[in-house]
């Protein structure tokens, strides 16, 4: 199993990451007191199916990872995305168990992780800090549903530009490394239907590629082909966890630097 290169120190804050940072002051102290930074690269595997989960992840700032699950004949199929709204492995459960999907980077960056007996230990310290991961397991449920239910009943254009959005919420960037390979990948289609979905979108103005990136070059009409599977997910995050999806605001904006993550080799 690839995992992410152990970096030491990194001078940033953990509370980069959403979902830290809507913690009590207290449990968001005690968490960051037991975390550890990594860098993640794109492409790295956190976990395999079957793979006990020994730590939690908690993407910062740009960085992003997803689940995928992994068919029989090895294709591999996008559930869910995590950004800085959430955290990967083990929030709820306790002890190490295994993992059902495989869990990658998706896009690089600053990762944070703490060990599952940590967390355990943490959850059982603190009410507080036990439930909004509980109702942060829940809202990341909510994605997973409505993932499925899109993968049934939307077509391939609007599977596209819901992701590409999803992208979009969690960098803030307007421009994100992807290619169509990647993206028929992430689908779970041929790269033949999804190349003739981009060259419509690059046609109608709305994208544009080059060397492996895309560009979004007008969000309201990319907004209009996509179905409303992102906003439903939104909408659930803020019922549950008020403030915790991203926004623009939150994806340009670096916290001040918090020296409690401790750093080991």
């Amino acid at each position: 199993m690839t995992v992410l290169a152990h970096v030491g120190q990194l001078a940033a804050d953990p509370r980069g990451n959403n979902l830290i940072r809507a913690l009590r002051r207290i449990d968001q102290e005690q968490l960051c007191q037991a975390l550890e930074p990594w860098q993640g690269n794109a492409g790295d595997v956190l976990y395999e199916p079957g793979d006990i989960v020994g730590h939690a992840y908690f993407p910062c700032g740009h960085a992003m990872a997803s689940f995928r699950v992994v068919l029989a004949d090895g294709r591999t199929v996008e559930t869910a995305l995590v950004g800085r709204e959430g955290a990967i492995g083990g929030i709820v459960s306790e002890g190490r168990l295994p993992a059902y999907a495989r869990a990658i980077v998706q896009f690089p960056g600053r990762f944070y992780r703490v060990s599952s007996a940590d967390l355990a230990r943490l959850k059982r310290g603190s009410s507080s800090l036990n439930n909004l991961f509980a109702r942060y397991a829940d809202c990341l449920l909510a994605q997973v549903f409505q993932s499925n239910a899109c993968n049934a009943a939307h077509s391939i254009e609007q599977r596209a530009a819901k992701w590409v959005l999803a992208a979009i919420d969690r960098t803030g960037d307007q421009h994100i490394s992807l290619t169509q390979e990647q993206l028929a990948g992430l689908l779970g289609v041929g790269r033949s239907y999804v190349n003739r979905v981009i060259q419509r979108l690059k046609a109608e103005s709305v994208i544009s590629t080059r060397r492996g990136r895309l560009a979004i070059t007008d969000a309201k009409s990319l907004e209009r082909l996509s179905c409303d599977c992102n906003r439903l997910v939104r909408q659930h995050f803020d019922e549950v966890l008020r403030g915790v999806y991203p926004s623009d605001e939150d994806a340009r904006v670096e916290p001040p630097t918090f020296q409690r993550a401790k750093s080991q080799a």
